[in-house]
């Protein structure tokens, strides 16, 4: 099977609820990722051979395949054809192991990963169709083998039997925020956003045919220990996650450039990392979140690779539990997870955060010279994403 490197990944800023991201189409904010990978690696976009896209809320604005109208939106070459796939918050992160079993397998040559979700427009559980008539999405015999949970609810039993406390994951939170108000005081992040010129509505909502510059992260707040510690709980009254420590609704979008490391030989492209390994697994879907951890391990198992040897974690902080759960069972270097800030700081736009967390990897090992790289996320219905890079 061939070697599949990735050429080129590129995200957007990410937005946050009802910020500078929220007046766009989805597939006309896809559209600048897309692009912008062709125009950063030089390579011709009529060598795609398939572009799969993750996108949880498939509906309105976000249904119709977003991948490929998004394609076609970008002006990118017909011939290309797209799928959209839908693994909850991992969706896009599944598409680019889906792109890159394609290019393995040598079903072709050249394949684009992307993600995209627009939650100010689309809000999360827009596709669940309640108030439609179309019948409820998890049937009354589902409950007969399993108890239906919140992820609310799921990340608060996590944090019970881990043993975790609200002092954990206030500590957390705060750090998240830290850490990502200094990757952007550094300018760390130059090399993988591609700015945006967000559409400027009128007070009919209608487009004025204005634009605003989108150049930065919006999510990161100004806190304080303290700050985050009067703050509610939102999913028990006793519980110990807050708005400052789950993460954000968020709009933004990203897309990886994968292909063989032939194809890009004969290219005479530079690629940027190689996909050591892949996986998608299941979890029991009552916890629900725990997927990173067994997803660590599968890719462990399979690589004989061990957290020694990974240089750059990034985990989706879509509850500080979430992490903290999978640090207390994986015993990391927590200096070298999320060391930029996570979605706690700079927002989960759901079906997009996949290749996002992608992008992040690939240019945060180039900028520390580090070697390997881990992303990994928990999804709705109890699975775990994974993929392995490592640096060339």
């Amino acid at each position: 099977m061939s070697d599949v490197v990735i050429v080129e990944a590129v995200r957007t800023p990410v937005g946050r609820r009802g910020g500078g991201l929220s007046t766009f189409h989805a597939a006309d904010l896809l559209a600048n990722p897309l692009k912008e990978l062709f125009t950063r690696s030089g390579v011709d976009p009529s060598e795609v051979g398939q572009v799969i896209g993750g996108c949880v809320s498939q509906v309105g604005m976000q249904a119709f395949n977003i991948a490929r109208t998004a394609w076609l939106t970008a002006g990118l070459p017909i011939s290309a054809p797209a799928t959209t796939v839908d693994s909850q918050c991992g969706s896009s992160q599944q598409a680019m192991n889906l792109a890159t079993a394609l290019v393995q397998s040598g079903v072709v040559d050249v394949a684009v990963a992307c993600g995209v979700e627009v939650m100010s427009q689309v809000p999360m559980g827009s596709s669940l169709g309640r108030g439609l008539n179309l019948g409820k999405a998890v049937p009354k015999s589902y409950f007969a083998s399993y108890e239906f949970t919140s992820q609310f609810e799921a990340a608060e039993r996590i944090a019970d039997k881990w043993g975790i406390s609200r002092a954990d994951t206030d500590a957390f939170g705060f750090e998240s925020q830290r850490r990502a108000a200094q990757a952007w005081d550094e300018d760390r992040f130059a090399t993988q956003v591609v700015g945006v010129d967000a559409p400027v509505l009128g007070e009919d909502g209608k487009p004025t045919g204005e634009t605003t510059r989108i150049t930065r992260d919006e999510g990161m707040r100004d806190t304080t220990l303290e700050g985050l510690g009067n703050l509610k709980a939102v999913a028990r009254e006793d519980g110990v996650h807050t708005a400052g420590t789950s993460s954000q609704i968020s709009d933004g979008a990203a897309a990886v450039l994968l292909m063989s490391a032939e194809k890009a030989a004969a290219l005479g492209v530079t690629p940027k990392a190689k996909i050591v390994d892949t996986c998608l697994v299941g979890v029991d879907p009552v916890m629900m979140l725990t997927g990173p951890i067994d997803a660590t391990q599968r890719l462990f198992d399979r690589s004989g690779l061990t957290m020694s040897d990974i240089d750059v974690v990034e985990i989706n902080e879509a509850f500080a539990s979430v992490v903290l759960s999978w640090e207390r069972d994986l015993q990391p270097d927590m200096a070298t997870v999320n060391p930029n800030g996570g979605a706690i700081a700079l927002g989960h736009p759901l079906g997009g955060t996949g290749c996002i967390l992608t992008t992040k990897a690939v240019h945060e090992l180039a900028r520390t010279d580090g070697t390997n790289a881990l992303v990994t996320m928990c999804c709705g219905g109890g699975l775990g994403t994974g993929t392995i890079l490592q640096r060339l």
